[in-house]
């Protein structure tokens, strides 16, 4: 199945929303939408490996989650390796607690 395919598919099943953050992601480009490309790219949904293809991990349904481009990019850009996905998404969604994670038009309800 095709990584894009996975992607969309897990855009639905989260209803929407980054596996990380929890914030709404746009799945479109930002042109389309009509917004400026600088913030909304922060939140154009991608297609998240749990398991990194470098570590064993497939295109599958099941380790495929839609994340916020924003979420995706600093997990995998420490310079050690990535933390693992349910470590980092505690502490992400406790940085979103504190509102100190993303930019002030993300939503998060």
């Amino acid at each position: 199945m095709k990584l894009k395919t996975l992607r969309e598919r897990a855009f639905v099943r989260q209803q929407g929303r980054c596996y990380y953050c929890s914030a709404r992601m746009w799945q479109i480009s930002p042109e389309e939408l009509g917004l400026h490309r600088k913030s909304s790219r922060l939140l154009q949904c991608t297609a998240e490996h749990l398991i990194a293809r470098r570590d064993g991990g497939g295109d599958t349904c099941d380790n495929i989650v839609a994340a916020c481009h924003y979420c995706n990019w600093l997990r995998h850009a420490r310079r050690n390796a990535a933390l693992a996905p349910e470590v980092y998404a505690a502490r992400v969604r406790k940085r979103v607690a504190r509102g100190t994670w993303h930019a002030p038009f993300a939503i998060f309800e």
